[in-house]
């Protein structure tokens, strides 16, 4: 990405470890968001070091932790529901597979699944469950996978066209690659601004639009099919939002402002978050 091309559209901080603030620079061409400066390769991890970086850990400490993992346990029926209205069970490649309970999921519904998790921590807790993981994606072979899934985890990548170059060598002709990430066009962004949680920096190191999703991967013969979606994300984004605007959780108010978020984009199609499906579609 050449930031050269971009604007300034909002400075945000990181509320989670660091204090730090950073940029959102805007790309017309793409319509979507770059945090700015990025962090280095070498730095990037320390980033992740807080033990409220609950995709990490099976904790159930507190109240959010426990109704976090209620909901994913639905959430998780959701996403196998929908990997097998995608292809009858062949093979499936979760990248950021955290502590592993999607692919835990899906391995017991009889799919071959393989993971990727750059978190020492939490793979150990995915190998414990009997996931396998590859050691990374160039040790994979072209055209092995069915499916390939990325829930929350492209916002995450430094090398943003690498990655998509990836996927287009591993996905098999005509399988389907999924993909979830924030959209900073939704209420609950707007309605928080700067504290919206899900800008997430400097972790969080792209900012899509279901326009930006539809250039960067049609570019690579992936094309976008359907957008789908994630109607709990408005909540627990929500959720994070106020205690990091005021302070505290204030669970009754995030509830309706993630009701909010959702009754508009039921009219306007920007949910809190969304799912792409999209196909190989050139081989």
């Amino acid at each position: 990405m050449n930031i050269l091309n971009t604007k300034h559209f909002l400075t945000v901080k990181d509320h989670s470890v660091s204090g730090e603030t950073f940029d959102l620079l805007y790309d017309a061409d793409l319509d979507m968001l770059i945090t700015h400066p990025q962090p280095s390769l070498e730095k990037l991890p320390s980033y992740y070091e807080s033990d409220d970086y609950i995709s990490h850990t099976d904790g159930k400490r507190s109240l959010f932790e426990k109704m976090y993992h209620a909901v994913k346990s639905i959430a998780l029926k959701n996403k196998l529901k929908l990997i097998n209205a995608q292809a009858s069970k062949g093979s499936l490649l979760d990248i950021g597979a955290g502590t592993g309970e999607f692919l835990l999921v899906a391995k017991n519904d009889g799919w071959k699944v393989t993971g990727i998790e750059p978190s020492d921590k939490a793979k150990g807790i995915a190998i414990n469950k009997g996931i396998s993981f590859a050691t990374d994606l160039t040790s994979l072979q072209d055209h092995s996978f069915d499916v390939i899934t990325m829930w929350h985890v492209l916002e995450h990548v430094p090398n943003l066209e690498h990655q998509i170059a990836e996927l287009k060598r591993l996905i098999k002709p005509n399988g389907t690659v999924i993909i979830a990430v924030p959209n900073f066009k939704s209420f609950d962004a707007n309605h928080y601004g700067a504290f919206w949680a899900a800008y997430d920096v400097p972790i969080h190191l792209w900012h899509f639009s279901k326009t930006a999703i539809r250039k960067l991967f049609s570019q690579h013969q992936l094309e976008l099919v359907k957008v789908l979606p994630m109607k709990f994300d408005s909540f627990y984004v929500s959720l994070l939002s106020e205690k990091y605007k005021y302070g505290k959780m204030n669970f009754i108010k995030a509830f309706f402002i993630g009701l909010k978020s959702n009754r508009f984009g039921s009219t306007n199609s920007e949910y809190s978050s969304h799912i792409y499906l999209l196909k190989n579609s050139k081989n």
